[in-house]
């Protein structure tokens, strides 16, 4: 047992394998089951697949999860707060799911992300206690840096649970930009020493591999993540990002953390400023989002998924090497690449656009 403690401690990446192989005996039977009772999602407007696929992926990622980080706790005991971290996490799994099930309104979701935002942020303290210069802001204390801290918390919380949620609409986009994310967390928790959390996202990783071959991968056997699993791995990833601001000792750290997850949070922010301007509900479902827009191209999953992962890397290269900036010099670079993208991905769907209504119109006047 001690052996075995020394050499996760050493070596934390091998979990990694470990959640690997508990997910790999999991997923067969999670979806033998989902297709028996029927937990699947027929095609619609809003989705690009074809035939009922199982949409509760995120019960196997998250049983894996769950298994191996008991396990793991026999060999490197976890503090207190991590059992809250694993009670919120228990909560938003079951928002998720209830919500593949049975479909949630928007506020009905809002409401069980906001219990389970309370457990982790308020009861086991995960939470952003400096700004690191931003606008002038350093360490968040007293009553009014308190109120300050946990408003902009609960903020940050719910931003990047719905950014990674709705960013879930191609296969393995979620995943991918999830595994990215988690990969540069846990190398820097293991190389400062920080075990606990490098074990976490490591674990994580893991998890969320075997669900990446059946999605992408899987014909057959596909799978869809679901909320249950775009929410657990949303809840995840806050929290690492939490600790990485807290123990990053480096004035850059809002700033990579917005990089690590650039696409979906400039996405999600760009979708709501645009329903806000078309006068439309800030939840309202529609098919303005990055990953709609590559597909109009006729582009296939896989390539809108390595091409989102590849531009998601782009920005955390550019955090990771421009590290000693400023934030907001970061964050205003960043911004601006964001809009460029943006800007051409407009005009190159434009231009195909153009080019398939020109066709259509040469059609109909040879008929």
């Amino acid at each position: 047992m001690e052996y075995i403690s020394c050499y996760i401690h050493k070596f934390p990446a091998f979990v990694i394998l470990f959640s690997f192989l508990v997910g790999w005996i999991l997923m067969p039977y999670v979806l033998k089951i989902s297709k028996k009772k029927e937990m699947v999602v027929r095609p619609n407007h809003r989705t690009a697949h074809n035939g009922d696929i199982p949409n509760v992926g995120g019960i196997c990622t998250a049983s894996a999860f769950l298994i191996t980080f008991l396990i793991s706790n026999l060999f490197y005991n976890f503090s207190i707060s991590a059992y809250l971290f694993l009670a919120g996490l228990y909560i938003i799994f079951l928002v998720g799911f209830f919500d593949d099930i049975l479909d949630f309104t928007p506020m009905q979701k809002i409401n069980g992300e906001l219990i389970s935002a309370f457990i982790l942020i308020v009861l086991a303290d995960v939470r952003l206690t400096n700004l690191y210069g931003i606008f002038g802001i350093y360490e968040l204390t007293g009553v009014w840096g308190n109120i300050f801290s946990y408003g902009l918390s609960f903020f940050v919380f719910l931003l990047i649970l719905n950014a990674i949620n709705l960013i879930d609409g191609v296969d393995g986009l979620a995943t991918g930009i999830g595994i990215e994310a988690c990969l540069c967390l846990a190398i820097f928790f293991q190389l400062r020493g920080f075990m606990p959390e490098a074990i976490i996202a490591y674990l994580l990783i893991g998890s969320l591999a075997i669900f990446f071959i059946y999605n992408v991968f899987g014909n057959n056997s596909k799978i869809f993540m679901g909320d249950s699993g775009s929410l657990l791995l949303g809840y995840v990833i806050y929290t690492l990002i939490c600790r990485f601001c807290e123990e990053a000792q480096t004035f850059a750290a809002p700033a990579i953390s917005i990089c690590i997850l650039a696409v979906p949070l400039f996405d999600v922010i760009r979708v709501i400023i645009t329903r806000l301007k078309q006068h439309k509900p800030p939840f309202q479902a529609d098919k303005n989002h990055v990953h709609h827009l590559l597909l109009s191209l006729g582009l296939k999953h896989k390539h809108v998924t390595y091409i989102l992962i590849t531009v998601n890397t782009t920005f955390t290269a550019f955090a990771l090497i421009c590290r000693h900036w400023s934030n907001l010099l970061i964050i205003g670079i960043a911004t601006a690449m964001a809009i460029v993208y943006t800007v051409f991905l407009w005009r190159l769907v434009t231009t195909h656009k153009c080019k398939t209504d020109n066709q259509l119109n040469s059609g109909k006047d040879e008929k």
